[in-house]
């Protein structure tokens, strides 16, 4: 009836007055909730010595949830879920090493990770359909996470400051010889390297990229008959042309011959399609976009790399400029690496910084680069964050060029690697710091844990983004992650080092007064 109607519509406007009003969207803080106000099904209750119950409280949800809304507008497309929900739930996943599907699961069926993303009662219902993490990805970006990063550095800073006024029983602020006192100076311990993040391709080949674009323009020939009115599909011999792959690819020793006669095979056979795709293109010249924008690109792709391919077949050489070695994913570039097992990788090359434990990344590339031209950018990113150069430079001895080490000369800056030229007479200033450069010269095998780290444990060693921006927003994830960890150890270590210093004051209270008593 009438009056009904009147209330849904009353209703309907204070959501819109609720949730559309504001231009941008401004992140109401919520407060962690205790665990005993945490609502459990059959009067169960959260254990307080839980990982995600301790980080929960532990994270400056805060900062990280202001970040990610920077951004977003009410004004545009539909309501947003929970932002920390969002946050969270990246979270969980890199920290888990789950796919998208399996994190909504998780999340759907442990109550503790409901608590860690904010919620009030357990609640058997799906976040979010597992699809949405490929927008939070593609959201977040590189910019985003290195904002993440710094806030998360930060709260860290705080907490080690926090700790330390705890154990000296005073406040920073009375202290004037603080970590301040030398802030014209250099101070720290910088160590770089360089890694590469693969993709989740297949190992490519020439035979079996040539397969691949052959199947694809055989889909892109059936796309265009559907619509074209010619009366008889054209011939595309894809039958023979897949025994001809598989005769060639099941042989257990392949010689130079046999490859190469199969590949010329498979070329002819593109060839001819693409010509039977510019024939039914012909076919459709009154439609202006006779391919979506899908096939468009794939159309694109296959022409690259057939031209490619063709090339390498005529000048029998294996080295192309800006080489495709997947069609799925063609931003992908094979990067030598010259190591033991691994003399090419197929993924993202990176820089990577440590200072105290915390991972910065500094330069993403999909093409291979020298990694000794980030340095400078590294140092200089250190006086940025830290407001003063570092005293030490670890890193390996490609880095050692003339022109770093000038660089490096110039700002008092020591650089860990191998002195260039005669060698010098030892004084004894000369005996200390040489002593100093090897013992620092071994931290540089922190930063190397810390690129296997994130291999072995959370999948950066298989980047299964499909698309660059989510494969870079993947990248940077995964160290964000690795700094929580850090952080978690952080707390972890100052805890003990209070409650060592408790017991320590504890012992002393308990031997003056025996030392009273005997006295007396």
């Amino acid at each position: 009836n009438g009056h009904d109607f009147c209330i849904l519509v009353h209703e309907k406007c204070d959501v819109e007055l609720k949730f559309r009003a504001p231009e941008m969207i401004k992140y109401t803080s919520k407060q962690q909730i205790s665990i005993e106000d945490f609502t459990m099904p059959f009067s169960g209750k959260l254990d307080s010595k839980n990982r995600w119950v301790i980080l929960a409280k532990l994270l400056p949800w805060d900062e990280m949830v202001s970040v990610y809304v920077k951004k977003m507008s009410l004004s545009h497309g539909r309501v947003a879920i929970d932002p920390r929900v969002a946050v969270g739930s990246i979270l969980i996943k890199h920290l888990k090493s789950l796919s998208d599907e399996d994190t909504v699961e998780e999340i759907q069926e442990n109550p503790y990770l409901q608590y860690f993303l904010g919620y009030d009662s357990y609640r058997y219902d799906q976040p979010f359909t597992p699809s949405l993490f490929v927008a939070i990805r593609r959201r977040l970006g590189d910019v985003r996470f290195e904002e993440l990063t710094r806030e998360l550095v930060s709260y860290t800073e705080r907490v080690k400051a926090k700790s330390k006024e705890q154990s000296k029983g005073k406040k920073r602020d009375s202290d004037p010889s603080g970590s301040e006192e030398r802030r014209d100076g250099n101070k720290g311990h910088l160590i770089v390297d360089a890694t590469v993040a693969p993709s989740d391709i297949k190992y490519p080949t020439d035979l079996d990229l040539l397969n691949d674009v052959r199947e694809k323009s055989e889909l892109l020939i059936d796309e265009l008959y559907s619509s074209a009115p010619a009366k008889k599909k054209p011939r595309s011999y894809r039958q023979v042309a897949r025994r001809q792959y598989l005769a060639a690819t099941r042989l257990r020793k392949k010689n130079k011959k046999t490859i190469r006669k199969a590949l010329g095979k498979q070329l002819r056979y593109i060839a001819r399609n693409m010509k039977t795709i510019e024939k039914l293109l012909d076919q459709k010249g009154s439609v202006s976009f006779p391919l979506s924008h899908t096939y468009q690109r794939l159309y694109w792709i296959i022409q690259e790399v057939y031209r490619q391919q063709r090339r390498m077949y005529e000048e029998k050489s294996h080295q192309v400029a800006d080489r495709i070695v997947s069609v799925s994913q063609p931003y992908v570039r094979p990067i030598v690496r010259g190591k033991t097992g691994k003399e090419v990788e197929f993924g993202a090359k990176i820089s990577v910084s440590l200072v105290d434990g915390m991972s910065y990344v500094h330069r993403i590339s999909w093409d291979a680069y020298n990694e000794s031209t980030d340095l400078i950018n590294q140092i200089e990113f250190y006086r940025n964050q830290f407001g003063q150069y570092p005293q030490w430079v670890s890193a390996d001895k490609i880095y050692g060029t003339r022109e770093n080490r000038a660089y490096m000369r110039s700002r008092d800056i020591r650089f860990t690697g191998v002195t260039l030229g005669r060698p010098r007479e030892l004084t004894e200033e000369i005996k200390r710091i040489l002593k100093e450069q090897k013992q620092l010269s071994r931290q540089r095998s922190r930063v190397e844990g810390k690129l296997g780290e994130g291999k072995r444990k959370y999948d950066l060693d298989r980047v299964k983004a499909k698309k660059q921006d989510t494969s870079e927003s993947w990248i940077k994830v995964t160290f964000f992650v690795m700094n929580i960890t850090r952080l978690l150890r952080v707390v972890f270590l100052s805890l003990l080092k209070f409650m060592y210093s408790w017991w320590k004051m504890r012992k002393w209270i308990s031997l003056c007064r025996k030392n009273l008593v005997w006295q007396i």
